[in-house]
């Protein structure tokens, strides 16, 4: 291990490790904990390297949800890809939560944007982190290569579109489950935007999907799973209006409503080797 990453753990699985790391975080001002999945073939050749997805996990997680519930790690050693998986929050002394003690903001809810608002611009810059210096990080520290996907769930999803929307060539491949597409106009969106950014709306438009769609430079098709029995469908979520704003500039996306689903685990460990597959077919062909 270099000396810009201390190793927690590390499990086998499906032939392949998980390791479960922690670095200090010039972004964030706080140590940071995340998982990394190194698939076999790291280990079957001298110098080898893996593609890697990103994987941004929603409210109240940490990196061990995805991790321990979403089932992936059989086909992404099969495929050879790897899977980093952040913290969706700062965490530490120092770090503001909500003052109220909610879960939706703060703590576990970074929302995957960059703060400009006090007490918040000093910690909570996850977009930076997520897209800058996480990545420079594992690509310096770990065999992974500059072939990058992203994906996510809920405020996860919401910010896997983001990422990809805001970074052009960054990402082979976006997908996501259940995301928060038009967080500027839903309770969660209003509550975590107009705080970490201020109540200027213009700002919040940098940080929706169904915003920044409408001017992507790049065309990067979308693959988005929604259940339909989600109870946060018609209030958080709303994913026909991203299906909107890409049907007005012509941009590919393919939203799979799954009749009987709901918004948990079990829905995302039910449908992930499809947008494994989406992914891998970015990064490897």
């Amino acid at each position: 291990m270099t000396g810009d990453v201390t190793q927690l753990s590390e499990t086998r699985v499906f032939g392949g490790r998980l390791l479960r790391l922690r670095h200090e975080s010039a972004t964030l001002g706080c140590a940071m904990t995340f998982a990394l999945f190194l698939p076999p073939q790291v280990d079957a050749a001298a110098g080898a390297t893996v593609p890697a997805l990103y994987w941004l996990s929603g409210l109240t997680c940490t990196d061990e949800n995805f991790c321990q519930k979403a089932g992936a790690f059989r086909l992404a050693a099969e495929l050879g890809l790897a899977i980093v998986a952040p913290d969706t929050s700062p965490r530490g002394e120092g770090v503001p939560g909500d003052p109220d003690g909610a879960w939706d903001f703060g703590l576990g809810a970074g929302f995957y944007v960059d703060a400009t608002e006090q007490p918040w611009a000093a910690h909570y810059r996850m977009h930076d982190y997520v897209t800058r210096e996480l990545p420079a990080l594992v690509e310096r520290a770990f065999p992974l290569n500059d072939r990058r996907s992203i994906s996510g769930h809920s405020m996860g999803g919401h910010g896997a579109l983001v990422c990809a929307l805001r970074h052009p060539g960054f990402y082979r491949s976006v997908s996501a489950f259940a995301p928060i597409v038009n967080p500027a106009a839903v309770p969660w969106g209003e509550k975590a935007l107009g705080r970490y950014l201020g109540p200027d709306r213009a700002r919040w438009a940098e940080w929706d999907a169904c915003a920044l769609i409408a001017n992507a430079t790049e065309r990067l098709p979308i693959l988005i799973d929604q259940g339909e029995r989600d109870s946060f469908l018609e209030t958080q979520l709303k994913p026909q209006k991203l299906v909107a704003a890409a049907e007005a500039v012509g941009h590919p996306l393919t939203l799979r409503m799954q009749p009987g689903y709901d918004h948990s685990y079990f829905f995302i460990a039910s449908f992930i080797d499809d947008h494994l597959r989406h992914h891998a077919a970015a990064l490897l062909g």
